[in-house]
């Protein structure tokens, strides 16, 4: 199994955002990071990209069960995460992270 190692909270600090039936966005990174951990008080869709937004076609994730999500190589520039209800609104919470 691969360890992920979290990034300095100086240059990539945790970002939390809510979401409703609308999609929440963290307001970003620079490039850099190869993923993101993400989580969440609450059943959602999520994304991770440059400028995304998440739908209901996303990738579903549990409540409170972090996942790493590998940030886009193509990434240069801001990138976020996104998220949006399954069925009750919350907060997603996600910290960048490389591979150890």
């Amino acid at each position: 199994m691969e360890l992920l190692n979290p990034l300095s909270s100086a240059d990539f600090p945790a970002q939390s955002v809510a979401y409703t039936g609308t999609a929440g966005s963290t307001t970003g990174w620079n490039s850099g990071p190869e993923g993101v951990m993400v989580w969440s008080d609450q059943p959602c869709y999520v994304a991770v990209g440059v400028g995304v937004t998440a739908t209901t076609s996303d990738t579903p994730i549990p409540a409170m069960t972090p996942i790493p999500f590998k940030v886009p190589a193509t990434v240069t520039g801001v990138w976020r995460v996104s998220a949006i209800q399954v069925s009750t609104g919350g907060t997603v919470y996600c910290k960048p992270m490389n591979k150890s």
